[in-house]
């Protein structure tokens, strides 16, 4: 199987990588290229791997390969890259994931698009996640299963044919030209192993393929690494390449799931104040697509016929909205509505139109919302919003209406309580979820987690089937991550706050014609401490074009300024919650990539730490404000 001299060069590579790979949630947007996601590092891998150079240095000096680690890093890439050069394929075409059945599930969603008949053959038996009648049911999806023994044993289809297989050893695969797609799921050996997920290889040999096609759906399931689970995390990658390699690794990379899953459970009770059931998922994107289908199924049961609308604010994370019109285009009679909720919009009068709405047309009203809002860093009326979410409407028939659900994300503010008894919205159904990389795991990992009050039990019974359905659970190693750090993350959001207001405070003073979205001091004498706000630089020009040139032109400088005269503190990231440093982005070029144009926000967001050197930051900001 294995090539000797990538092997030989494995093994150099895996000796001098720089610890970074291994330990990173994000990476700098300065050097990443969006367009050339994976490519861009991988060619520039591929040059130094011609010319045998594994030194330190020369790999430190590689370029971003994902904008985010859930969908990608620089182990996954090299994990990809060595076993594609070992089956004699193209390494675009060799993709990881932390998941069993979510590559599965991406090839599914692309035929079910496309109206085209899959065949899903297998040696052995199916993952235990893997649900056959849900997946036709609630996901829409249509399939045909078959039983081999070997890959020979596969007739030729017409439609897409995938192969199946669980293995101890991931990397060797079989491929004949009947087989369009094979899927190696790791099998722990033992009760002590865990599983690394699985390697997916589109077949650019197999008789049904063209190389349109390939790229199309090489795009496809890559979008749904991105969007509804994660790549295989770096550890996990690690441990692959370690068994590739034959290397043996002294690293205990792992804790002990039982007792850091109980800490974990027990600290997001304490935090959340909530008692019902709490789930903990690989990142925030693969909490919320449960959230989301276990809703829809739910819904499908107890609403049979009905309509179901998710309410989503069209400026917020662009994952977020990006997520909830993949599930409407699949699934009949799911749909997008848009909540206007930032700057000239109130979210209570927004959701008041909207909710009255969807009443009249007797629909099951979803809202997904941030609280506070991202980037704009709003937080409602909360008692106006607990009495527009409780009010009971009526159809166009004059029948009681489906009472709203709110999906919380408050990721912002996962200290705030919002789901204990006699907490503010602990009488109306609400689900709150919060993204791990954030103030959860200070930055070390995506686990997140979600967690509803005594109203949605049943609701977050499904949350908890889909979630294992797409095998999206947190892994071991990212519970020992949350278990060390969720402990401490309330005082960690306090000291971070007063970074935040304190360099608040100093910028409005030495740049008085800045319009800066922040909380205000009643807010966060009431729980809203983020430690994000948004920067709107004063702007000069004739005309709006011109102004508007100009102040996207300012928070690049700015941005610039403060990577360059502080790089071991302030990033280029989209982060934020982190133990340490200070973190600047462009929510218009970064969160809100998919974000429809005129909803997208150009201008700066900045994220400070409880750890930083603030005096540092004050005075090369006032050397910005010198400088225009």
């Amino acid at each position: 199987m294995q090539e000797t001299s990538s092997l030989d060069y494995l093994k150099d590579v895996l000796e001098n990588m720089p610890s970074e790979w291994l330990k990173l949630t994000t990476h700098r947007l300065d050097i990443y290229n969006e367009s050339l996601a994976k490519t861009e590092f991988i060619e520039q891998f591929e040059d130094l791997y011609k010319s045998h150079n594994a030194q330190a240095e020369a790999l430190r000096e590689l370029p971003t390969a994902y904008d985010y680690i859930r969908l990608g890093h620089p182990l996954s890439c090299l994990l990809e890259w060595f076993i594609a050069k070992s089956n004699a394929e193209d390494s675009k075409n060799v993709i990881s994931f932390s998941s069993r059945t979510a590559p599965i599930l991406a090839i599914l969603r692309k035929n079910s698009l496309e109206k085209k008949q899959t065949q899903i053959c297998y040696i052995g038996e199916l993952p235990k996640q893997f649900d056959s009648e849900v997946f036709r049911t609630a996901y829409g999806y249509s399939f045909d299963l078959k039983h081999v023994e070997r890959a020979e044993e596969i007739p030729s289809f017409e439609g897409t044919q995938v192969l199946i297989s669980q293995e101890s050893e991931l990397g060797n695969f079989e491929l004949n030209s009947n087989i369009d797609f094979s899927i190696q799921l790791h099998q722990a050996k033992n009760a002590e192993e865990a599983s690394l997920g699985s390697i997916l290889i589109a077949n650019s040999k197999a008789k049904n393929s063209s190389a349109v096609s390939l790229v199309e759906y090489v795009s496809e399931i890559q979008h749904v690494r991105r969007r509804e689970t994660i790549a295989m995390t770096p550890a996990d990658c690690l441990s692959l390449l370690y068994k590739l390699t034959h290397i043996e690794s002294t690293e205990a990379l792992k804790g002990s799931r039982k007792e850091d899953k109980s800490i974990v459970l027990d600290s997001i009770k304490s935090i959340t104040g909530s008692n019902t059931k709490a789930v903990v998922s690989s990142s925030g994107l693969s909490i919320q697509y449960a959230i989301m289908m276990g809703l829809v199924h739910h819904a499908r049961e107890k609403h049979p016929g009905k309509a179901i609308k998710f309410v989503v604010p069209p400026n917020c994370y662009g994952g977020t909205n990006d997520q909830a019109r993949r599930v409407a285009a699949c699934i009949e009679d799911v749909e997008v509505v848009d909540l206007p909720v930032d700057g000239d919009h109130d979210m209570v009068q927004s959701l008041e139109v909207v909710l009255t709405q969807i009443a009249q047309a007797d629909a099951i009203p979803y809202i997904i919302a941030e609280i506070p809002t991202n980037p704009r860093v709003e937080v409602p009326n909360l008692t106006d919003l607990k009495a527009v979410l409780s009010l009971s409407r009526k159809t166009a028939n004059g029948e009681t209406a489906v009472e709203p659900v709110f999906i919380l994300d408050q990721t912002f503010c996962p200290n705030v309580l919002f789901l204990g008894e006699g907490e503010i919205l602990s009488t109306v159904q609400t689900i709150s979820y919060v993204s791990g990389s954030k103030f959860p795991s200070g930055g070390n990992c995506t686990a997140g987690y979600c967690v509803g009050n005594k109203h949605t039990n049943a609701m977050m019974d499904k949350i908890e089937l889909h979630l294992h359905l797409c095998d999206n659970e947190a892994t071991d190693l990212q519970y020992s991550i949350l278990a060390k750090q969720l402990p401490s993350m309330n005082q960690r959001i306090a000291d971070a706050y007063q970074n935040t207001r304190e360099f608040v405070n100093f910028i409005q003073d030495n740049l008085p014609g800045a319009k800066i979205n922040f909380v205000s001091e009643e807010l966060a004498e009431q729980g809203f401490t983020p430690s994000v706000f948004s920067l709107d630089l004063p702007t000069k020009g004739n005309s709006d074009e011109e102004r508007e040139a100009y102040k996207r032109d300012l928070n690049l400088k700015l941005i610039d300024l403060m990577i360059g005269e502080i790089p071991n503190e302030s990033k280029y990231c989209v982060s934020y919650g982190q133990l340490k440093g200070c973190y600047w982005t462009i929510p218009a070029t970064s969160t809100q990539g998919t974000t429809k144009e005129g909803d997208k926000d150009y201008i700066a967001r900045v994220a400070l730490s409880p750890s930083m050197d603030l005096e540092r930051h004050k005075k090369v900001f006032s050397d910005f404000v010198a400088s225009i």
